[in-house]
């Protein structure tokens, strides 16, 4: 039987919402676990120049992701949305324990879901910037809520 996750497609721009919410608080725990589970046994994903396929293939992805990605915080915004798709412009922020350095990524991603809420196909696009650690939107300690407060004016591009 198939995990559900809710909310279900057809999706309104509120349910539209709800899921990149709900993903956003799930990304950010930073537990891989937790996070793969959001997708189906077989979801195919690109993540920049690589192409997880599978759960298993995500485990292993997020697991290596968050070892080299220290102190992550994220933000994701509804885009746009149909029926079972959904596209987030996304910022976030890391410590790279090898570089020594923080950075901020800059994105976009498009997403499809299964009937039960499960994502089938995500395809991310990012781009890394070397911030100061004075220049950082997000503080370690920022739950979701304050997270949410955090907006990109032109003066960040």
């Amino acid at each position: 039987m198939s995990a559900v996750r809710p909310p279900l497609p057809p999706f309104t721009k509120e349910t539209a919402n709800e899921k990149v919410k709900l993903a956003q608080k799930l990304w950010n725990t930073r537990d891989p676990a937790k996070v793969a589970l959001a997708y189906t046994e077989d979801s195919i994903w690109r993540n920049r120049d690589q192409f997880p396929h599978g759960r298993k293939d995500i485990l292993d992805f997020l697991t290596k992701k968050w070892q080299k990605e220290t102190r992550y915080k994220l933000r994701k915004e509804l885009f746009a949305w149909t029926d079972n798709k959904i596209a987030v412009q996304f910022w976030y922020e890391f410590y790279d324990e090898a570089e020594q350095s923080w950075f901020r990524c800059y994105g976009l991603e498009d997403w499809t879901f299964n009937e039960n809420g499960l994502m089938i196909k995500r395809q991310m696009s990012g781009n890394n910037i070397k911030i100061a650690e004075h220049e950082r939107f997000f503080s370690d300690d920022m739950a979701d809520e304050e997270v949410d407060k955090v907006f990109i004016s032109e003066k960040h591009w």
